[in-house]
């Protein structure tokens, strides 16, 4: 499930500079998931983790991440209560754990679709899996 954003935002102003070649890639990436439902940029943790407590398990937001080093973070709300992963942005593509692409939405696409046979567990959640 997708928790869906409440507007659009417009694109963070925040990052670092990048390469031309890095910009591109992030741009286009922002413009996607501008588009999409569960994109809703600057949300604290808290918020994020207070909009997911009384959704599904499963239901999950990405937001600008408030780590000077992540461009932005996935929330998930879990079995144990919402919890939230860095994704990281290096060399031009957007990395969770051992999946990377080019583009945040087909990075998730690939979480989603990965997780479905075989669980992540992270330390960070306590080993909890994440499916």
């Amino acid at each position: 499930t997708v928790l869906p954003s409440p507007a659009p935002p417009s694109l963070p102003d925040r990052f670092r500079m990048f390469r031309s070649c890095e910009w591109e890639v992030l741009e286009r990436s922002l413009n996607i998931l501008q588009a999409s439902d569960f994109y809703w940029g600057p949300l604290s943790v808290g918020e994020a983790h207070a909009k997911l407590q009384q959704e599904p398990v499963g239901t999950y937001l990405v937001r600008d991440s408030s780590q000077g080093n992540c461009l932005f973070s996935l929330s998930v709300r879990m079995p144990t209560g919402p919890v939230s992963l860095r994704i990281s942005f290096q060399e031009g593509y957007f990395r969770l754990k051992n999946w990377f692409s080019d583009c945040v939405v087909q990075l998730l696409e690939l979480v989603v679709a990965g997780t479905r046979n075989n669980p992540l567990h992270f330390d960070e959640m306590g080993g909890t899996p994440l499916v």
